[in-house]
């Protein structure tokens, strides 16, 4: 069993402890928010993601895991620090390390004896040395202790799965011994691990996400060609996925990517990129096309209803910027939303679970306990997340309850022959000939 302390309990760092408690280790999970402590231990949740409150429920009943607000004890006995607090975009989009920053500098004050520091948060390039010189100045003892990036590839909404089934596990470091205690500690998971020095792991993370985001606004692009030349983008991802060269993954036309990771590292590194006087053009042309998913799709809702949507009530059907999670960072309904009010709309809205989070931001948008009450005296509906409950809606009585039966659906999650037949007014993204055929009428 070994000893691990994980600084910060969002996403990534509640996630990892957990899992690492889960695979026999005792971990001490560490947050200098008192509420959020506080919560862990009554066994609340801070952050929603399915299968999450079973996992730490068990591993805190086991003692293989435990929560405290103290660097000096989180820290005592402890051989494997992870560092995985939030790193957002600053002003220009660079990535803000004020957190890392406050976590080196406290685990450096802090230790008690040799220490192998973990990067987990999405940092720029250069971060790993920058954190060791940020140690080497506090320790008040010149205890030895190396540093090791080990970035994350967890996916918001199947983040245990992931954790448990990851494709490979990135390790760098400029201290072979430390890199290979970290991949020691990872073997249960069963996956390949490659080992490289720390700026080279630094970036394979944000060309991963780079990569990905550039897929969803390559196949957003491919959509807004369908549409205009009556091809439907469905098909066309669906026949081109199965060339194994481009596989069928993040192929799905739609509002465009959001969250805590692809906005925020597509700026970083385009920023970074720049700073060292190169000329990002892709990256900057799939920020465009991801940011102009969300005017597009208040055209066509305003195309739909007649081109005017003042005095119009919109229906939104999903919030959070993916299924199976509470968070909406960076979600294409804020865009849409507040799009849609400065057109004169009223908008209300209904998501299984990120309503709470949701009227923090969206105060103007009024929100309903179920999809059926929200929808009844809508002049249209917009399909904004893809949860599964929508697909098993009764449209007959989504159709009767609405003002007009006008859908737009921002996810291609109905069929519109379907909707058609149901006397839908419908529309899809990249659907072309759906439209072709709506313009017939």
């Amino acid at each position: 069993m070994k000893q691990i302390c994980v600084v910060g309990v969002g996403y990534v760092g509640l996630i990892t402890a957990a899992g690492f408690a889960d695979l026999g280790n005792r971990v001490i999970a560490l947050d200098i928010a008192e509420e959020k402590i506080e919560m862990l231990k009554r066994g609340e949740m801070p952050i929603y993601e399915p299968g999450l409150e079973e996992l730490v429920e068990r591993n805190v009943r086991a003692g293989r895991l435990s929560f405290t607000t103290s660097y000096a004890e989180a820290l005592e006995g402890t051989e494997f620090a992870f560092i995985a607090v939030g790193t957002p975009s600053g002003v220009d989009g660079e990535a803000d390390l004020q957190y890392v920053e406050a976590a080196a500098r406290a685990i450096a004050e802090n230790m008690s004896g040799e220490l192998i520091i973990i990067n987990k948060s999405t940092v720029p390039v250069g971060t790993g040395d920058w954190v060791a010189e940020i140690v080497k100045r506090h320790q008040k003892e010149p205890y030895p202790f190396a540093v090791v990036s080990c970035p994350e590839f967890l996916r918001e909404g199947s983040a245990i799965f992931d954790f448990m089934h990851p494709h490979r596990t990135v390790l760098g470091s400029l201290n072979r011994e430390a890199a290979d205690k970290v991949a020691q500690l990872h073997l249960p998971l069963r996956a390949p691990i490659m080992i490289t020095d720390l700026r080279t792991a630094e970036m394979i993370k944000y060309a991963s996400n780079a990569f990905l985001a550039t897929k969803i606004s390559f196949i957003n692009e491919i959509a807004n060609i369908c549409e205009a030349l009556g091809a439907d983008v469905t098909e066309v991802a669906t026949g081109m996925g199965y060339d194994e060269r481009i596989g069928p993954h993040f192929l799905n036309a739609g509002l465009g990517y959001g969250g805590s990771c692809f906005p925020k590292d597509v700026k970083a590194l385009a920023h970074m990129a720049e700073e060292k006087g190169k000329h990002p053009q892709l990256l900057h042309a799939v920020m465009e096309i991801n940011e102009d998913r969300r005017r597009i799709a208040v055209e066509r809702v305003k195309e739909m209803l007649g081109g005017d949507l003042r005095g119009k009530v919109v229906g939104m059907l999903g919030l959070a910027f993916k299924p199976n999670t509470d968070d909406m960072r960076e979600a294409p309904s804020i865009d849409i939303a507040n799009k849609l009010i400065a057109e004169g709309a009223e908008v209300r809205a209904y998501d299984p679970v990120a309503m709470e989070n949701a009227s923090k931001i969206l105060p103007a948008v009024e929100m309903f306990p179920d999809p059926y009450s929200m929808a009844e005296g809508c002049d249209a509906l917009v399909v904004n997340t893809e949860w599964n409950e929508f697909k098993q809606l009764n449209r007959r009585r989504l159709r009767d309850l609405m003002k007009q039966p006008v859908l737009f659906d921002g996810r291609n999650i109905y069929d519109p022959d379907e909707m058609r037949e149901l006397g839908f007014k419908y529309r899809g993204m990249g659907r072309g000939y759906n439209g072709a055929r709506l313009a017939e009428k």
